[in-house]
């Protein structure tokens, strides 16, 4: 067994076949790996000094940072960590959309958005374990969407409101989920190894090289670089990061000026935040992702062209505008003028989806 094990990881790591056209955009995915491998790794520690307590999840934090030995270290290369695992999610799905990757895998685009849902839940309950004022607040405001499911707050809160159950559960979620996060990234690389990768000129994969040592070198130069950028936050901008509100203890009797997540959350809190119902605006968050499933099933010559021609109109628009525009107008004050900017990039967003996933198939003419 041990034997089939080795042949069967040397099968996939020394001689697998990778197109020779890909670039630098192809190593996102591994870099996307390492980071959450090292969440793992540091949250297994964390675990250890964590009490999941109303009255000493705070100060238990800041016990780990002053008192236990390069604890500091180990908190803020966990909590800057989850940034980096956003950062790299976001440009391994962008390079996916705008390559169209989709086109080619729906097993491996299913697995991948899988391993996106799976990812946003275990960040947000993550955030909310320091029990930071912006952790209770944020936390205050994801629940109260399920509002209009009691039964649904009451189990995943313990109660109708964030208390020390909820802390409780979270905890523990955001500790089992990890394992089963794994679970789906095995699964993605299998997919992705049984059917292999496209390539940027999105022609036919017949010219491959094997992936040690040509591949290997860009991803270790790749881990080099991820490497130096955790110690540099960790060393020199610890909290840059974070809300500065996160370091003050969380006071049901005192609301922060501004309610923000964190800024891999932005997109979807501006699309929240435009619609003034509150019911319409979590359908509308939820549907924003949930979108993202329909592009697996097109297997559609004109769609194809349209996203990945060589006329990056559409595909820098779709990047661009309305991702780093989500991004600012999330960040700021629900202001009437943010507040319409947000709307207009919404109804932006979904005009675009429909373009994407409603496009009919060209005819071809049949030859007499």
């Amino acid at each position: 067994m041990k034997v089939y094990f080795v042949l069967l990881m040397k099968s996939h790591l020394q001689p697998y076949p990778c197109p020779l056209q890909i670039n630098f955009f192809w190593n996102l995915g591994f870099l996307l790996g390492v980071a959450i491998m090292l969440q793992i790794i540091t949250g297994i520690f964390l675990a250890l000094h964590y009490t999941s307590d109303l009255n000493s999840a705070y100060y238990q934090i800041f016990f780990l940072i002053r008192e236990v030995y390069y604890g500091r270290c180990l908190r803020y290369f966990h909590s800057a960590g989850a940034s980096f695992v956003f950062l790299f999610l976001f440009l391994h799905l962008g390079r996916a959309i705008f390559y169209g990757s989709y086109f080619y895998s729906s097993s491996t685009w299913f697995s991948g958005i899988l391993l996106l849902f799976f990812l946003m839940a275990i960040a947000f309950m993550g955030y909310v374990l320091p029990f930071g004022q912006m952790s209770f607040w944020g936390a205050t405001v994801i629940t109260n969407l399920l509002s209009p499911f009691p039964s649904l707050v009451e189990w995943i809160c313990g109660g109708y409101c964030v208390h020390c159950p909820t802390l409780k559960r979270f905890f523990l979620f955001h500790f089992i989920f990890p394992f089963l996060l794994c679970g789906f990234l095995f699964l993605h690389l299998f997919y992705l190894h049984f059917l292999s990768s496209n390539n940027p000129l999105r022609n036919s994969t017949n010219n491959k090289i094997p992936f040690f040592p040509f591949i290997f070198l860009k991803d270790f130069f790749g881990l080099i670089l991820i490497l130096c950028l955790y110690f540099l936050q960790t060393h020199f901008h610890v909290s840059s990061l974070s809300h500065p509100d996160n370091a003050l203890e969380a006071s049901a009797l005192l609301t922060p000026l501004h309610i923000v997540p964190e800024w891999y959350f932005l997109c979807q809190y501006a699309m929240l935040k435009a619609v003034p119902n509150k019911n319409a605006g979590f359908i509308v968050l939820l549907t924003s992702i949930f979108a993202l499933f329909y592009f697996g099933e097109i297997r559609n010559l004109t769609t194809f062209c349209l996203l990945n021609n060589n006329s990056f109109s559409i595909s820098k628009s779709y990047f661009f505008l309305l991702v780093l525009t989500f991004l600012w107008i999330g960040a700021q004050f629900p202001q009437e003028k943010f507040l319409s900017y947000a709307r207009i990039l919404t109804l932006y967003y979904y005009f675009l989806l429909m373009c994407i996933l409603f496009s009919k198939k060209k005819k071809k003419k049949k030859k007499k």
